[in-house]
């Protein structure tokens, strides 16, 4: 959500982001709902203000006035109870077109329609020269005995899977090692809820946008009392919404900013719009570990340009200490998604594809604070909407997949990083 006061004095900017961000909405009608519901809620309290006022002066009126003013006021009652349902079908159309609208792009952004108008901009390594032929990771894993594909399809349908013997523990030894590194940087670790309310997702942008991709659950479970809970819950798709959500309808400390946490979770994606896309391995799954990491800061595009580069090189450092060449390619307008003002992704080098994304990078200024009331207070006393940024810190088992296939060996087998041995307990992975 942006400014509304923006929408009114410049609709032409806003027209432009909508254009640029390819999104589906009658801004024409928005600006409408707009106008009318602001009438709609003028008239209103001024009718509440009559009855207020009569309430008042009833006591002094004559029989024959008070019986006056009883059929005036039984009229505006009428009116004002036709009003409110007017003012409540207009409100549900134009709130469902106001979640709609996008932040706007930062001025360098790159302006395009699809990944394939995303801009390099950054490099680190080499792609590994093998004197073998490699394998990739779905041979590995089966080499090595590392993970069953057919039994997680058998168990979990479509893109399910099984990480076993040393990928299990890779899996967790490189995720507990970012979580730690990350927190070092100074982000307060969170282990935060998977299962969330709808205002959650609301909040944090996913919804309305990427709904199709959030697992509904059926049975949402019980109350204290023993009542069915009647609110929808869903199963995230990243650890951002919650972390937003927890400050909230919160007001902050100028003193306190910015406040940073990072979460660990379990993720969640029904991955709808992938239909035909990486259909074998580890790279589009439905269930995955992340650590991700959430800024909130003062509305300041400066400062937040600063904390975006900052969390990107937080990922790259990572990915530095972990050996793996990899790429930052600045994301386009069309596919950065529409809260989101800036973004950089990370791509990976994966032998058997190429350079792949693996880290996204955002910063979304006051877009998804207004969606969730969290303001700070600035020395001033001035009530303001913070900025918020988000950042993969590192996600498996897709960044198995670049650890699999660039450091195999010649005799199948595969090096552990040096600076993930500590958490696995062995430097090398080998056939069975």
């Amino acid at each position: 959500m942006i400014n509304l006061d923006l929408i009114r004095e410049n609709p032409e900017k806003i027209k432009d982001a909508i254009a640029k961000k390819g999104i589906s909405l009658d801004f024409d009608k928005l600006l409408k709902l707009d106008s009318d519901r602001r009438v709609l809620i003028q008239e209103i309290d001024e009718m509440r203000a009559q009855q207020k006022q009569f309430n008042t002066k009833i006591a002094a009126l004559s029989d024959k006035d008070k019986e006056q003013s009883l059929s005036d006021m039984k009229i505006v009652a009428q009116d004002l109870k036709q009003k409110e349902k007017e003012l409540g079908e207009v409100e549900t159309l134009w709130q469902e077109l106001i979640l709609l609208l996008p932040n706007f792009p930062s001025d360098d952004t790159p302006v395009g329609k699809s990944d394939k108008d995303n801009v390099e901009v950054e490099k680190w390594g080499e792609p590994r020269k093998f004197d073998f032929k490699p394998k990739d990771h779905l041979a590995l894993g089966e080499d090595l005995d590392l993970f069953d594909l057919e039994r997680g399809a058998k168990t979990s349908g479509f893109r399910g899977y099984y990480l076993k013997n040393e990928a299990a523990i890779l899996h967790f030894a490189i995720l507990f090692w970012a979580f730690k590194k990350i927190v070092e940087k100074g982000f307060a670790p969170m282990l935060s809820p998977t299962i969330l309310k709808e205002f959650a997702l609301i909040g944090s942008g996913h919804f309305p946008f990427g709904k199709d991709d959030i697992y509904e659950l059926a049975n949402t479970g019980k109350d204290e009392a023993g009542k069915h809970i009647g609110e929808p819950l869903y199963l995230s798709g990243t650890s951002e919404p919650s972390l937003l959500a927890y400050f909230s309808d919160e007001i902050l400390e100028e003193k306190d900013l910015p406040k940073k946490v990072c979460g660990f979770s379990q993720c969640y994606r029904n991955e709808v719009g992938s239909y035909g896309k990486d259909m074998r391995g580890l790279y589009r799954i439905h269930e995955f570990m992340k650590v991700e990491q959430v800024i909130l800061c003062a509305a300041d595009e400066k400062e937040s340009e600063k904390y975006l580069r900052q969390m990107k090189e937080y990922s790259q450092e990572l990915l530095r200490e972990l050996g793996l060449p990899h790429r930052v390619v600045q994301v386009c307008t069309g596919d950065m998604g529409a809260g989101k003002r800036k973004m950089y992704d990370i791509e990976t080098y994966m032998p058997s594809r190429g350079y792949c994304e693996t880290h996204s990078d955002s910063d979304l200024t006051d877009w998804q604070s207004r969606r969730l009331n969290i303001k700070y207070k600035t020395q001033a006393g001035k009530k303001v909407y913070a900025y918020a940024l988000n950042n993969t810190v590192l996600a498996s088992p897709r960044i198995l997949i670049a650890l699999l296939e660039n450091y195999q060996n010649s005799d199948g087998s595969v090096t552990i990083p040096k600076v993930l041995v500590p958490y696995t307990g062995f430097d090398r992975i080998e056939g069975k």
